[in-house]
């Protein structure tokens, strides 16, 4: 059994990580670092404490760091040199050079160090990935994903809308589309953005449209807060034909609503979601494959236990930090930015 201790118990740590943590078989969570308010009845059997110092004197395994992204590299740090492995919320740290200091030490401490990237495992994208991987598509020539929400108000409260280092939209959902496409895809060749604020007196970027060039494919990455999510999630072109992809995956509103992956059917899509294949022959509905969270955390146990590689790599890690920073650039300067050889 793995032991496993979680910093922060914010909206991130309560919807996304504690329950799914729960879910995985050969994970126990023992520990949660809430700074104040009162243990959740939810978790009776978890115990709470105040500091990081606090639950490092526990007997754990494995830290899940789910703070604010500042925090993330000095409590990382701090974890690593204690000798756990460490899970760190997406985006890694808020640089490129932050997330290189850290997967340095973790190579010279011995320990695992990954990024939470649950999102490789919707069942759209692994639904995506067997049409592509099938070449049912021919050879994809426009992969456009869409990531948007509709919130005009602002909550100038939150952390994520200060003008913070890692702070923004764009490094709070660029990190999951980036990974997505260069889990399909690879590294691109070079990277144009646009990010920018749309919203009345926001302090911090709200809006995206960044593509990723590719040798006769474009990858198009968009977000917002002031668009309903009405429009396709995913829109696939290739030589023999298109998949259209409408509606979120369902598992973040099965654990906002307090649902659990290990209830059956807890995250089922309903069949008016699925996605919609065109090609030459006609258009034929696409059942969505089923997928969950917790084949992220699954793969986390299995390798710290040496039975299977990390999926998420330190490399594919980095890469994703390559992104969010050259999109910056790209978007100061107007200009196109080549991938560093």
């Amino acid at each position: 059994m793995i032991t496993v201790g979680l910093v922060g118990f914010g909206f991130g740590g309560k919807v996304f990580h504690a329950p799914v943590i729960r879910a995985v078989d050969g994970l126990r969570l023992t520990t949660i670092v809430r700074r104040s308010g009162a243990p959740d009845p939810r978790f009776a059997d978890v115990e709470f404490v105040r500091s990081v110092d606090e639950m490092l004197a526990r007997p754990l395994d494995l830290i899940v760091v789910a703070t604010s992204n500042t925090s993330h590299h000095p409590i990382a740090k701090q974890c690593l040199l204690a000798g756990k492995h460490v899970v760190i919320d997406k985006p890694c740290t808020p640089t490129v050079g932050e997330a290189e200091d850290l997967f340095r030490l973790a190579r010279e401490t011995g320990r695992l160090l990954t990024v939470y990237q649950e999102r490789r495992y919707t069942g759209d994208v692994v639904t995506l990935q067997q049409l592509v991987s099938d070449g049912v598509l021919g050879r994809i020539v426009t992969f456009e994903t869409h990531f948007d929400r509709f919130r005009p108000e602002l909550r100038p409260g939150a952390w994520r809308e200060q003008p913070l280092p890692g702070s923004g939209v764009w490094f709070d959902l660029g990190p999951h589309l980036i990974d997505q496409a260069f889990l399909l895809f690879g590294r691109p060749d070079a990277i144009g953005a646009d990010i920018r604020i749309e919203r009345d007196d926001a302090a911090i970027d709200d809006a995206f449209d960044v593509t990723l060039y590719y040798p006769r494919m474009r990858a198009i990455l968009r977000g917002s807060m002031l668009v309903h999510p009405e429009g396709p999630t995913f829109a696939v072109h290739g030589t023999r034909g298109s998949f259209i992809k409408y509606g979120m995956d369902p598992q973040e509103s099965a654990l906002k609503a307090g649902r659990t992956p290990d209830e059956p059917d807890w995250d089922a899509e309903p069949p008016e979601l699925y996605g919609t294949l065109f090609t030459s022959e006609g258009r034929r509905t696409v059942p969505t494959k089923r997928s969950n969270f917790t084949q992220y955390y699954a793969n986390v146990r299995d390798a710290i236990l040496g039975k299977a590689e990390l999926a998420v790599s330190p490399a594919q890690a980095l890469d994703v930090m390559r992104g969010l920073e050259l999109a910056v650039a790209s978007s100061r300067t107007r200009c196109v930015v080549p991938w560093p050889v």
